[in-house]
């Protein structure tokens, strides 16, 4: 039997096709804030989160003015960024929308809270907080049970740190 991966691997960073680096830096950088940490001549970039060499690279070197693949096409189904809480996970919400980036869906999947959208090049991205372990819901034997319930927007708006600080 092959043993499981150990624990404390985990997905380091994302590296993306894009059509146009400018645009899609203007996106991962201007809407969603992860900074700008190298640009590696005219057709990639590098950029993270808290100063970390990159979370997420981009390239242009075989997309240059490309398109999105066809729906029904296989390829990676989303970026999933995970956010330390749900103040942040409110603040990103906040960025998306006032950038006019619409949500092609929202949830509660009990474990998590995620916000679901498409970068400039349609590429698919989530946006998410962890519930505490401890919450996280189980059937009478122990086992997992996630959801797919409606996240309420609204309420998580007003946890925005921006909200919080407007409030009187």
């Amino acid at each position: 039997m092959t043993q499981p991966v150990h624990p404390e691997a985990r997905i380091g960073h994302v590296h993306l096709k894009v059509a146009d680096l400018e645009r899609a830096i203007a996106f991962y950088s201007g809407v969603l804030g992860f900074e700008l940490q190298q640009r590696y001549g005219p057709q990639a970039a590098f950029l993270s989160a808290g100063g970390y060499h990159h979370h997420i690279g981009l390239n242009t070197w075989e997309s240059k003015g490309g398109t999105p693949a066809p729906r029904g096409h296989t390829g990676l189904y989303h970026t999933a960024f995970l956010y330390p809480d749900r103040a942040q996970l409110a603040d990103a919400l906040a960025r998306v929308l006032a950038a006019g980036i619409p949500l092609d869906g929202a949830a509660d999947h009990g474990v998590s809270e995620a916000l679901y959208l498409r970068d400039p090049d349609g590429n698919g991205v989530e946006l998410y907080r962890d519930r505490p372990e401890a919450e996280w819901p189980r059937d009478e034997s122990g086992a997992l049970r996630m959801v797919n319930a409606p996240l309420d927007l609204e309420a998580l708006l007003a946890e925005a740190p921006a909200a919080r600080d407007e409030a009187p």
